[in-house]
């Protein structure tokens, strides 16, 4: 279990960048900062 003040795990997923989707790593931002932003898959608005 991961608990606040813990490193987040390494993992990759699809990201939408400048007009294109394309695979993220974690590690591809290691010594910068990161905010990490969760929603539901059917893209509900909120």
């Amino acid at each position: 279990m991961v608990r606040a003040g813990d490193k987040a795990p390494d993992f990759t997923a699809m990201a939408y960048y400048d007009g294109d989707f394309t695979e993220v790593s974690l590690s591809d931002y290691e010594d910068q900062w990161r905010v990490i932003c969760f929603y539901p898959g059917d893209f509900t608005y909120v």
